[in-house]
C-alpha cells in the first residue's frame, strides 16, 4: 500500500464524467424503455455539498440522506478531503418507478482544502442525513502580500498592488 501511486487526474475524470452524464441527460432525457445502466466509479453520483465559513472555520456539509453512516468513508491526503461510500436502493426487486430522481450506488466527492491543512484540524459529524466536516482555522483571512508592478515600457515607474485594494 505504501507504493500505491496517486492518480493526479482522478478528480478531473470524475468531474468530466459527471458533466458528460448531465449533458446527455439534458439533451436526450432518459430512455424509459430500458433499465438504468450500472454507474461506475467514474460516473458515480455526486452528493449536494455546501461549503461555508463559520468564524475562522471552514465547514463542509454533504447531503447523504439514506446513507448508512458505516458506509461513509472520509479520507485526507495532499490537502484534499475525499468523501466516498454507497447508498443502497432498498427497493424490492421489480419495483416500477414513475419518477426516479434519487441516485443510489457508489458516490465520491473530492474537495481541495487550503494548502497546509493538517489532519488534526479536521472533525466530522453525521446527523439528519448530513455529514458536516469542520476544518479549524481554514477560513481565517490570509495576510496579503504587496507585489510591485513595473511598467515595462518606461522601466522606472513602480506601482504597488494588494489584494483587496480598490485602486
Amino acid at each position: 500500500m505504501a507504493n500505491q501511486r496517486r492518480n493526479p487526474f482522478e478528480g478531473v475524470t470524475d468531474y468530466v464524467s459527471e458533466l458528460s452524464r448531465l449533458r446527455t441527460l439534458g439533451v436526450h432525457g432518459t430512455d424509459h424503455g430500458t433499465d438504468t445502466p450500472e454507474r461506475t466509479h467514474a460516473s458515480a453520483w455526486v452528493p449536494a455539498t455546501d461549503i461555508l465559513a463559520r468564524g475562522d472555520d471552514l465547514v463542509i456539509r454533504i447531503e447523504l440522506g439514506g446513507v448508512d453512516p458505516d458506509d461513509i468513508h472520509l479520507g485526507f491526503q495532499h490537502d484534499a478531503l475525499t468523501v466516498s461510500g454507497s447508498r443502497v436502493s432498498g427497493d424490492p426487486e421489480g419495483t416500477e418507478f414513475y419518477v426516479r430522481e434519487r441516485f443510489h450506488g457508489e458516490f465520491r466527492r473530492v474537495i481541495t482544502l487550503p494548502q497546509g491543512t493538517r489532519a488534526g484540524n479536521l472533525t466530522a459529524e453525521f446527523g439528519d442525513g448530513l455529514v458536516e466536516v469542520t476544518v479549524r482555522g481554514a477560513a481565517a483571512p490570509d495576510q496579503s502580500t504587496r507585489i510591485a508592478v513595473v511598467e515595462k515600457a518606461k522601466g522606472s515607474t513602480t506601482r504597488s498592488l494588494s489584494v483587496g485594494d480598490d485602486a
